[in-house]
């Protein structure tokens, strides 16, 4: 893995859990982790209630657009994460791939995504502690600076 290791989350869309858990990494992750989206079937538009429920908790994802998946975003990519939803990746020798099971929040209203969210959060964070397991949690979250670092991020598969 190299000095600064990077996730890519895949979803069919790419417009509701990993767009989801892009923001969660960008943000906590605090620059310490490279943060990619992307999905094999794009959406037009990043699911209104996964932007919703992101800012209900301070995370701004609604400028975030769906893209498209490419073999350079999974080469470039240490961990690749997909999201339950039967996407297939390309696979690639030397790259983590993780499958993580994750309620559909497509058509969904905000109550419903929610916990979709929270669980999103906890898995992101727990990837955090094995991504980067000598800093220290009070370094993880510092949200006075990250969430406006944020909301400028550009997580875009190239």
């Amino acid at each position: 893995m190299a000095d600064k290791p990077s996730v890519l989350f895949v979803c069919v869309h790419n417009a509701g859990r990993s767009q989801m858990a892009a923001g969660f990494l960008t943000l906590l992750g605090d620059g310490r982790v490279g943060v990619r989206s992307a999905g094999s079937i794009p959406g037009d538009q990043v699911n209104p209630s996964a932007v919703a429920a992101m800012a209900e908790v301070g995370i701004d994802i609604s400028a975030q657009k769906p893209k498209i998946l490419t073999t350079d975003a999974v080469q470039a990519s240490d961990v690749v994460i997909t999201m339950g939803c039967g996407d297939a990746c390309p696979i690639f020798p030397g790259k983590r791939y993780l499958d993580w099971d994750l309620d559909d929040p497509a058509g969904q209203g905000v109550e419903a995504v929610r916990p979709i969210r929270d669980e999103i959060k906890a898995r992101i964070q727990a990837l955090l502690a094995e991504l980067l397991p000598d800093q220290s949690p009070a370094r993880a979250v510092n949200p006075l600076t990250t969430i406006s670092q944020y909301q400028g991020a550009d997580h875009e598969c190239t």
